[in-house]
């Protein structure tokens, strides 16, 4: 909807395929949909659900036999992101770096785009 043809929305790690590949072949998931909703202290969140049928109208990003699709009122919003998976001592997850983002929160759950990606 919002891609640049030849160039994928966003990208995934070789980590992030690997967790995503797991989660999917867990309970019989298509796939794991990203999307953004408001909310949080700095107006944005990201979202992350299970897909168990892909939507025609969502991106589809695919590497490692992990599938990612993008809803389509966040694609301009998502649009050149990575996705990682990381570990440390206290915690896992997935982590976005989205050149988009131009404010979080202090937790890192919430985020703030440019005001003028929303008026597109």
């Amino acid at each position: 909807m919002f891609g640049i043809p030849g160039k994928q929305a966003v990208t995934i790690t070789d980590k992030a395929a690997a967790q995503i590949a797991k989660l999917m072949t867990k309970d019989g998931h298509q796939g794991l949909r990203i999307g953004v909703k408001k909310g949080g202290c700095a107006g944005m969140e990201y979202t992350m659900d299970y897909v168990t049928e892909v939507d025609p109208h969502d991106e589809v990003v695919e590497l490692g036999g992990a599938r990612v699709m993008i809803a389509p009122m966040a694609q301009m919003f998502l649009f050149g992101t990575e996705i990682d998976y990381e570990t440390s001592l206290l915690e896992s997850g997935f982590k976005f770096r989205n050149p988009n983002v131009v404010d979080a929160c202090g937790c890192g759950e919430s985020i703030k785009f440019d005001d003028s990606i929303a008026a597109k």
